[in-house]
């Protein structure tokens, strides 16, 4: 007998993960083998209970699921990363994709087609929700450079341009460069409103 697929699921909202959890476990062919609650735990838990496959969530307390996958995709390849989330957003998927997951998938997906998905995966193949593929490729890539992206997160929560400049070391000239930079890549008339439209679009 073929022994079953291993899997780990990361998913801050324990209803979530206990619900992914039972589902998948109905299959005969996939065990879950470890369950975390932050991306920091992910690679730990790949470590110690060497899954086949880790489904993560996106947003999750410390790391989020986007860095996980690169961590895990950067120590043990050999486990294959599908991306389950609630935010289909095209930067996301192109971002996911690009840190090196397998796949990328939305909660709303079938459990038959997601036990599928989680085959596919373990067999070397790619899977894309198909909705978001062809956002993604119409959206196009993520306009924002990697500093200009550090320089939006670190002003969401309002902080003033000379906070934001401490916090990363750069002169408040600079920091204005690269919002007001961001403000136009995002066609958008203030950096609260970059924020929330880079954020909406999955580019932070």
């Amino acid at each position: 007998m073929t022994r079953p697929v291993r899997l780990l699921l990361a998913d801050d909202q324990h209803l979530v993960r206990g619900a992914l959890a039972a589902l998948l476990e109905l299959e005969d062919d996939l065990v879950v083998v470890a369950q975390v609650a932050s991306g920091d735990e992910v690679l730990p838990a790949v470590r110690e209970h060497r899954p086949d496959v880790a489904l993560l969530d996106i947003e999750m307390p410390g790391l989020d699921g986007i860095e996980a996958v690169r961590q895990v995709v950067a120590e043990t390849p050999e486990c294959r990363c599908l991306i389950v989330t609630t935010f289909g957003r095209p930067g996301y998927l192109r971002r996911a994709m690009e840190a090196g997951a397998a796949g990328f998938v939305v909660k709303d997906t079938p459990a038959a087609h997601l036990a599928e998905a989680v085959r596919r995966v373990h067999a070397g193949l790619r899977v894309v929700d198909p909705a978001l593929a062809e956002e993604s490729l119409v959206n196009g890539p993520n306009p924002l450079t990697a500093r200009e992206q550090e320089v939006l997160r670190a002003a969401e929560d309002g902080a003033s341009v000379k906070q934001v400049a401490a916090a990363l070391h750069l002169s408040p000239g600079t920091v204005r460069n690269h919002l007001s930079a961001a403000i136009g890549k995002t066609r958008t008339s203030n950096r609260s409103e970059a924020c929330r439209a880079a954020r909406g679009n999955g580019w932070l």
